[in-house]
């Protein structure tokens, strides 16, 4: 069969989306492009199948329909894979109806978190031929090409579709059973050369060039965030799989001998701890790759100790990213992050002193954050940068994206700024949900504020006394400032009126205080360091005098 992997068009007077190997959906004034990595495993595994493959990424390669269109057309393919998500899934169901009018013998199968949670939605609102359950999109797109190829009946597992009858034939998720034979160590490194990886080096983190995204796992092995889609939508419970340290390292030395990479990626939701990264480290050491290549990977607060940083240091890592999120415990542990605040100072000295760089991720919006407790991650991120112990902080706008716990409470408190639906309003260009006392214009400007931060003159002259040491430094740093000027104006936008009243009522704010303490509205919750659960407050109604002051 003749294969198209890819994106379709998918532009916007918002700017560029960034939809590859993102968690969190954001249009960018200034364009960045991440490789997405399970697509990119997608099509080499069905090159390698014996399969003719071709990869368009529309969205990357700045083309429009009428390109996109002649590209179809000139090749012909048998089927087409593209990875969405809830912000955009509306405009690809319009994209699958144009492409179904003018090449209506294509098959077109979909993948990603949210048609993941809502497979039959797809299904019922546009013409797409083929729905992928799951997160292992690159394992079940080879079972589809090879069913199909084949002309057998009953489709493979995961693989959601209508029959004749117009019925949605439900087939449940992808999951790789005891039986099944295969094992994520199985996946082929992504063909580079196929998937047209220069197309992908505009990632303003990494400092090396070129640079490379891998996954050491799918994906988070803490995996309980009830803010992140893929840990509830892709890889919820029991999905979480890693590939072995020997396997991960020789991705790593494919890339540099084949390649020349200067700096890896790891994106994993964070790197595999204790034993599996000592013996990463390890590899990396005694082969001497670490001098060869810079590795950067996300990473938990309090996921490895002083020690552990140290050898990760002489294992090459350069970057760690970091999710704080907010800098109050109340918000911490309703996102149920496993964080201590009071121990992000002691991990975050902890690296620097390894000689590491320290990036961390923080949101604001949270419908139980007052202004004060909002300011308090900035005021933290401030203390961190000042004290060196932070190199680099961003700041987002919460997304309750559908299959999250915090998108069903959002949905059953009346928290939503718009529709449960209205998918297309979670873009990141404004607050989605309502707040117990801010303005959603006030929410946004909570994000322009931070960035303002690296306009300080005492940051800039840390900056640049401390960090540019060689013309690569002042390449990252030049591209750090207009990635700054970027998020300045995507966060300068002004939030649409939604027409009806943008701060929570005193009864959703007391009902929301009252349960506070617990992520997702089930029987106990757990504190970090707590000896006993926390039950679960059942409030129907409640006295509002006595819960708001």
């Amino acid at each position: 069969m003749k294969v198209m992997v890819g994106f379709p068009p998918t532009q916007s007077s918002l700017g560029t989306p960034l939809l590859s190997q993102n968690r969190q959906f954001q249009y960018f004034n200034k364009p960045t492009f991440l490789y997405p990595v399970v697509l990119g495993t997608g099509a080499t595994m069905v090159k390698k199948a014996g399969h003719e493959v071709i990869w368009e990424d529309a969205i990357a390669q700045f083309l429009g329909w009428k390109e996109y269109d002649e590209i179809i057309e000139r090749e012909r393919p048998d089927i087409f894979l593209f990875e969405t998500k809830a912000p955009v899934v509306k405009r690809h169901w319009q994209g699958i109806s144009h492409m179904k009018e003018k090449f209506p013998w294509m098959k077109i199968a979909i993948c990603g978190d949210h048609v993941s949670h809502l497979p039959g939605e797809t299904l019922e609102n546009s013409e797409v031929d083929y729905v992928i359950n799951g997160g292992y999109y690159d394992f079940a797109f080879l079972d589809l090409v090879e069913w199909l190829n084949e002309g057998k009946s009953g489709a493979p597992n995961g693989i959601w579709y209508k029959d004749d009858n117009g019925d949605i034939v439900e087939n449940g998720r992808y999951e790789f059973y005891k039986d099944s034979n295969k094992n994520i160590n199985d996946a082929p490194f992504p063909d580079r050369k196929l998937t047209k990886y220069l197309n992908y080096q505009d990632e303003f983190n990494l400092k090396g060039r070129p640079q490379f995204y891998i996954m050491s796992a799918r994906d988070c092995a803490w995996g309980k965030c009830t803010f992140c889609v893929w840990d509830h939508a892709l890889y919820p419970k029991g999905a979480y799989k890693q590939r072995t340290p020997e396997n991960t390292f020789e991705e790593v030395k494919h890339l540099v001998d084949n390649f020349g990479a200067r700096e890896i990626f790891d994106d994993a939701g964070t790197i595999p701890p204790g034993p599996w990264l000592k013996k990463f480290c390890g590899l990396m050491i005694e082969s001497g790759y670490n001098k060869k290549v810079m590795y950067s990977c996300n990473m938990r607060f309090g996921w490895v100790d002083a020690e552990m940083y140290k050898l990760m240091k002489r294992a090459g890592f350069r970057l760690l990213k970091y999710g704080l999120e907010s800098g109050c415990q109340k918000t911490i542990d309703k996102l149920d992050k496993g964080t201590d605040i009071n121990k992000v100072f002691e991990h975050c000295k902890d690296a620097k002193d390894a000689g590491l760089t320290v990036h961390i991720t923080m949101m604001v919006g949270y419908p139980w954050e007052t202004k004060a407790e909002s300011m308090e991650v900035f005021k933290l991120a401030d203390k961190l940068m000042n004290a060196g112990l932070v190199d680099i902080h961003q700041s987002t706008i919460v997304m309750p994206y559908p299959g999250t716990p915090l998108y069903a409470e959002a949905v059953k408190e009346g928290w939503l700024r718009f529709g449960e639906t209205d998918y297309e309003k979670l873009a990141m260009d404004q607050p989605a949900m309502k707040n117990m006392e801010m303005s959603p214009e006030e929410i946004q400007g909570l994000c322009k504020h931070n960035y303002m931060t690296y306009l300080k003159p005492s940051y800039i002259w840390h900056h640049a006394k401390s960090r540019i040491r060689s013309w690569e430094d002042v390449k990252y740093t030049f591209e750090g400032v207009t990635a700054l000027f970027g998020h300045l104006k995507d966060f300068s936008r002004k939030p649409e009126k939604s027409g009806k009243s943008e701060i929570l009522t005193p009864g959703q704010t007391a009902r929301m205080l009252a349960n506070v303490h617990n992520p997702r509205q089930e029987l106990v919750a757990i504190k970090p360091g707590a000896k006993e659960a926390i039950p679960h407050k059942v409030v129907e109604e409640i006295k509002i005098s006595s819960q708001i002051a």
